[in-house]
């Protein structure tokens, strides 16, 4: 083996050339961007998500969410559990298929989605990018999580 495959075997280690790096750190970043806007609503950002899937698609299955939530069903079902104690949701067994348990939102749930709508655009002005930088990263980051998908 030359000097140099093995130099490049070995840069392919360093943290710096991970892709996967950037992409956990850009996310628990944003996680933590959120949790200031998120706290006066008393909701975690899985919460949020999956307040966000439910004023588009509710009522839906738990599967439905937990497909566009890319969460498993352990994760997802006490994330379910507290937001209806906290009255923004219902579980009910769908009356085709008992065992199929559909969410949907309450009123509460459903008025929640006026008050929230100040989050993204509060989010964006956090950061110093312009919004056609912003729409390429998710883009971008879009087709890998597809891709990604299509491998599992």
């Amino acid at each position: 083996m030359s000097e140099h495959s093995t130099k490049d075997s070995h840069d392919l280690q360093l943290l710096e050339n991970q892709l996967c790096f950037p992409l956990y750190a850009a996310s628990r970043l944003m996680t933590r961007a959120y949790q200031p806007l998120l706290a006066r609503f008393q909701l975690t950002y899985p919460q949020y998500i999956i307040l966000l899937i439910l004023w588009e698609d509710a009522p839906c299955p738990i599967g439905h969410i937990g497909a566009r939530a890319i969460l498993e069903t352990n994760t997802l079902s006490p994330l379910l559990k507290t937001l209806e104690k906290q009255g923004w949701i219902t579980r009910t067994r769908s009356v085709v298929d008992e065992r199929v348990v559909m969410v949907d939102l309450t009123d509460k749930g459903h008025a929640m989605k006026q008050e929230c709508a100040c989050i993204p655009q509060e989010l964006y002005e956090q950061t110093d990018s312009n919004a056609e930088d912003l729409a390429t990263v998710k883009a971008m980051l879009n087709q890998l999580v597809t891709q990604l998908q299509e491998t599992m």
